[in-house]
């Protein structure tokens, strides 16, 4: 069913199999199996099932999906929603209650043209940045030459004091990049 709005409705007792394409946004009530491809936003409804590979510029799930979402803009999970799959987009929000099962990769991103798509990644980054390695202590000045001779039997009978040991040198963390938001109630 289409609307006014130029969306299109998947109802509660329709089951499509198969490839999907649109350049409308797209409400999923029903079920949906197969692979789909959408240039605007999909919404899978809290009664909407889609079982399938999915390519589009925003995401909101609050039903279920099972499958790889990749978006060019967002996915979002609402407190209803469940997800089992992949999720690649640059910005990611899953809610308070939310179910997710998978990993996130929010790497960059390239428009081609009228058509966006995810670049592709060598494999899927951790959800955590990385931790990179430590500083080097500071480079400490050389010891002073030592005394005379003359200099150096005086200080021979006092008692020699040892130096309290150097801090250890901070850990530089990485910079995170991108952020997860996690909306809570």
């Amino acid at each position: 069913m289409a609307t006014s709005d130029g969306s299109t409705i998947i109802g509660e007792s329709i089951l499509i199999s198969g490839s999907l394409n649109g350049d409308e946004d797209l409400t999923v009530r029903g079920r949906v199996e197969g692979t789909l491809t959408l240039t605007k936003t999909l919404l899978v409804e809290p009664t909407g099932i889609v079982k399938a590979e999915v390519q589009v510029r925003n995401c909101v799930i609050a039903g279920a999906v099972v499958g790889n979402v990749t978006a060019t803009e967002s996915v979002e999970i609402t407190n209803q929603g469940r997800m089992v799959g992949d999720i690649t987009a640059p910005r990611v929000i899953i809610v308070d209650g939310a179910s997710f099962r998978g990993r996130i990769d929010m790497g960059e991103v390239e428009v081609e043209g009228e058509r966006h798509a995810a670049r592709p990644a060598a494999r899927p980054a951790p959800v955590a940045a990385p931790v990179r390695p430590a500083l080097r202590p500071p480079v400490r000045p050389a010891p002073p030459p030592p005394p005379k001779p003359e200099v150096r039997k005086a200080q021979a009978e006092e008692p020699v004091q040892a130096r309290p040991p150097a801090p250890p040198a901070p850990v530089a963390m990485g910079a995170v990049r991108r952020k997860v938001i996690v909306k809570r109630k």
